[in-house]
């Protein structure tokens, strides 16, 4: 069980795989107003960045499922380097239908809604693992601007316009669903190229060292191509943010 190698060598030396950045989860948490002991869910939890830091800094205790085996012991290093590996644990399993055993005070997936074939499906899987209480985070892009073509579109990898919504349709959607939007922290253009611009020099050094792998041709295409395609499309249209959801009240009719 493994995501494809293509992303294990691109995104190897990153600790976050998606356009946030360390000072983003720490205002995320900080938002979250999270207390020791708290139980988060991370689904598609990487390289385990978002659970390290926040067990260090709030005391939190977590389980991160990935389905990245270079990403899962790249968290259980993570972990170790905080001092947290008796607050988290990471496991290497594929978060399609993952319900913890034990209910949670937070239930996330930021940038892995796939999981649940898109963002109503993955608030669906996570409520299951919820207290009646807690809060689902949710990570997913939104169209800055609306790309003028589907060309421009393809350019951000969409596969078409109708992908994302732009911000305000996607907070309402939640609301359609039934959940109050009570928090979001939104990534920005240089989260954007920590995310991209680092995979860069980490295909260039990979190159140096595996010139004969049979996925060097695509690396090189990538690395020759990337650095335009991110500033022209995905840097100028694509935004991407971690919304904190809970599900809407029914409050007596008076």
């Amino acid at each position: 069980m493994d995501i494809p190698r293509i992303f294990n060598i691109t995104e190897s030396a990153h600790r976050i795989h998606n356009p946030f950045t360390t000072e983003k989860f720490a205002t995320l948490g900080a938002a979250l107003r999270l207390e020791p002991e708290d139980r988060v869910l991370d689904l598609g939890s990487g390289s385990g960045e978002m659970l390290c830091t926040w067990a260090r800094d709030h005391g939190i205790v977590g389980t991160g499922i990935d389905m990245s085996p270079l990403f899962t012991e790249q968290a259980k290093q993570r972990a170790e380097e905080l001092g947290v590996t008796d607050q988290v644990q990471f496991i290497h399993n594929d978060a399609a239908g993952y319900i913890s055993d034990e209910r949670v005070d937070v239930a996330a997936c930021v940038g892995a809604t796939w999981i649940g074939g898109g963002v109503a499906g993955t608030i669906e899987l996570l409520a299951r693992s919820l207290r009646a209480d807690g809060i689902i985070l949710i990570g997913e892009p939104y169209w800055r601007q609306w790309p003028p073509t589907e060309d421009i579109a393809k350019g951000c990898l969409a596969n078409a316009i109708s992908d994302f919504l732009v911000l305000p349709e996607l907070v309402a959607s939640f609301g359609r669903l039934g959940y109050d939007v009570v928090e979001m922290v939104l990534a920005n253009q240089d989260g954007w190229d920590r995310y991209e611009a680092a995979k860069w020099l980490t295909m260039r050094r990979w190159l140096e060292a595996n010139p004969d792998d049979v996925l060097a041709q695509e690396v090189q295409s990538k690395l020759a191509s990337e650095p335009e395609r991110h500033a022209a499309y995905t840097r100028e249209y694509l935004g991407w943010g971690v919304f904190a959801l809970m599900p809407r009240l029914r409050l007596k009719q008076v």
